[in-house]
């Protein structure tokens, strides 16, 4: 299988695989007498996406080794869905990371919590370390050096997200707690010194 700029795969059909999924599609809930217009293919994607990640999700049995075995499973049909380009497999799971790093960072949020600011950022970290792994692939020292660079920026945000989030349920002390030791040890200092 390759990834290619056409588009072998039509509204209609994407729509008939959401119906056989049981799933209304989008288009439909949105009252378009002629069915789905090719525009809104990657909504529709989208939604054939989501439809059949909840089936994984329902279908994937919550004991450790039945969910390892399940995923496996999935992993499997995924594989041979793909073929054997591994460079197919990179791109489909560096769009796959893109898009689990929009939905984990809440675009609509104006704060994120501690705990999904660290998984955006490790969620980042894997995309610039295949992005790095790609460009070290290909010769490219000047690409792997700016992706490494980005994944080591990740990297520090996801250690500072889940430190923000110890700091939360006060399992460490945070800049405040810091501070505030510094001014006493200073203040202690000066009593010294009068002594």
């Amino acid at each position: 299988m390759s990834i290619s700029g056409k588009h072998p795969v039509s509204a209609d059909q994407i729509r008939a695989a959401l119906a056989a999924l049981t799933a209304e599609p989008t288009a439909d809930r949105d009252g378009s007498p002629d069915g789905p217009r090719e525009e809104e293919r990657l909504r529709l994607l989208g939604g054939l996406l989501a439809r059949t990640e909840l089936l994984i999700t329902a279908a994937t049995r919550l004991t450790e080794e039945g969910e390892v075995e399940d995923v496996l499973q999935t992993l499997h049909g995924w594989g041979q869905e793909l073929g054997a380009d591994p460079g197919v497999a990179v791109n489909v799971l560096t769009n796959r990371l893109q898009r689990t790093a929009l939905q984990v960072s809440e675009p609509r949020a104006e704060e994120l919590p501690p705990g999904r600011e660290a998984a955006f950022a490790a969620v980042m970290t894997a995309v610039y370390a295949l992005g790095a792994q790609l460009h070290a692939d290909r010769d490219d020292a000047a690409g792997t050096r700016q992706a490494l660079s980005g994944a080591e920026e990740a990297l520090i945000d996801t250690l500072q997200g889940m430190h923000d989030l110890r700091v939360a349920i006060g399992d460490a002390a945070g800049a405040e707690d810091d501070e505030r030791d510094e001014d006493e040890d200073a203040g202690a200092d000066g009593h010294r010194s009068e002594d």
